[in-house]
């Protein structure tokens, strides 16, 4: 095993949408040949199955520990491959990935998460891998709506592109403490939830009931926020040609969770990323967190484990729980790999019950192999043990956002998160905000119906 960890300090990245359908195209039209460059358009080989592979990490530094442990135990269960070990920070991974997919260098194998999946099919850079998971042992043994997650993602109504490792489930962390002196019930409907966001508000004091993500990543979160309220359970239509983002409940449903800011939440809310939203939850006296599993740690470290809880989102009416597609990660074959069939035996080995138990143990996610999920220590892990049930028990519909869009990133992020800050201040009205993204979605998704006709 070699290792190395490539961290970049550019502060700039390409998105999928830097990249469009049309240029992906070209580039598969030039970029073909077989010459060892990993280009788009190679084709690569399967191989013999044994020598070197090379795994791209897309956490490198966060993951690597676990990632060298898994790739150890696979080194001596397969003596005759090695595993060329890069972590790439997160942060960076999809410009270097992107920067590759012209320039040349691929790995064979590397993290291939929902967000970034339809950009790298698109420019025709992953092996599709359904034909191999369906003739594979972790067929029928993966979780189902992780894999629907990943296939939607990568923007194609047959091929999968990405074998799931986890899913970063969002959750509602609520201090039980708070709630006791209140006598609040626990937040598991949205009824509660809002009766406990203005009882546990006494902004005199700086103490709030909720704490709501107004900077960097808030669009995801008022999704989920959104749709958990109406109870909608698709994002387009029925001819998958216009959202539902603008329905009118949806439309009702964000009217009401934008009035919680400086109502129920610290104003310094409008500002935050997911980083100073948890540093401030951790260290005041504010009531309830939407996040998810990968900040369970920071509030054990802040606060204990017997001052707050970590529950699945809560339910609307009739108990029915609506949440957007969930963080799926998972791992993917390069296609200009040279020895697709040695990379497979990674992915495989990686997803088996026990080393897919061991990462996400250490990663404090929800394992994406069904085996894996019933361990012992997603026991002693509360909020992990709530959302695989959650995931697994058929009480969550998801919600699949459309990562297969070229334009998503942009859409949810830069042209976007402006406006809902607006929405906050109430400068723009919620209907307004909705109508404007729709319309830009239905647009971004005639596009992608005409591409693929």
């Amino acid at each position: 095993m070699k290792i190395s960890i490539l961290r970049s300090s550019r502060g700039t990245r390409r998105t999928p949408a830097a990249v469009t359908l049309g240029a992906a195209l070209a580039l598969t039209l030039t970029a073909c040949g077989d010459d060892g460059s990993g280009t788009a358009g190679d084709e690569g080989a399967e191989g013999s199955g044994t020598g070197k592979i090379v795994f791209w990490d897309n956490n490198g530094g966060v993951r690597t520990d676990v990632w060298k442990e898994i790739i150890a135990e696979f080194e001596k269960a397969n003596p005759d491959i090695e595993v060329d070990y890069v972590g790439i920070a997160a942060t960076e991974y999809q410009s270097k990935v992107d920067t590759s997919i012209q320039g040349g260098g691929l790995p064979d194998v590397g993290g291939v998460g929902a967000a970034m999946a339809a950009g790298f099919a698109a420019q025709d850079a992953l092996e599709p891998l359904q034909d191999r998971l369906a003739g594979s042992p972790l067929d029928g043994k993966l979780n189902e709506s992780m894999l629907e997650s990943l296939k939607s993602a990568g923007g194609s109504d047959s091929d999968l592109y990405s074998i799931p490792t986890s899913a970063n489930n969002g959750v509602l962390y609520y201090r039980t403490d708070l709630f006791e002196a209140e006598g609040l019930e626990e937040p598991t409907t949205w009824e509660r939830f809002y009766e406990a966001a203005e009882k546990l508000t006494d902004a005199k004091n700086n103490a709030f009931g909720y704490t709501i993500r107004g900077g960097a990543g808030s669009i995801a979160q008022a999704l989920d926020a959104i749709y958990g309220q109406s109870g909608i359970t698709s994002f387009w239509d029925e001819a998958g040609e216009k959202t539902t983002l603008n329905d009118p409940e949806n439309v009702e449903a964000l009217e009401k969770y934008a009035a919680l800011y400086k109502k129920t939440t610290p104003s310094a809310d409008l500002n935050n990323d997911f980083t100073k939203m948890v540093a401030q939850w951790d260290s005041g006296t504010i009531g309830m967190l939407n996040h998810n599993l990968g900040s369970y740690q920071d509030h054990v470290n802040a606060v204990g484990t017997d001052k707050f809880r970590g529950i699945p989102q809560p339910t609307g009416p009739g108990g029915k729980r609506v949440q957007v597609s969930n963080p799926v990660d998972g791992l993917g074959i390069y296609k200009s790999s040279k020895n697709k069939e040695a990379a497979w035996k990674f992915i495989e080995f990686a997803s088996s019950p026990e080393q897919n138990s061991k990462f996400n143990e250490s990663a404090g996610q929800v394992p994406a192999n069904n085996e894996a999920a019933k361990d012992d220590w997603i026991t002693k892990a509360e909020p992990t043990k709530l959302a695989a049930e959650a995931l697994n028990d058929g009480s969550t519909t998801i919600v699949q956002l459309p990562y297969y869009l070229p334009d998503w990133n942009t859409l949810s992020k830069t042209d976007n998160e402006p406006n809902f800050q607006k929405v906050l201040l109430g400068d723009m009205s919620a209907k307004d905000f909705l109508d404007t993204m729709a319309g830009q979605l239905n647009e971004a998704q005639a596009e992608w119906n005409e591409r693929k006709q």
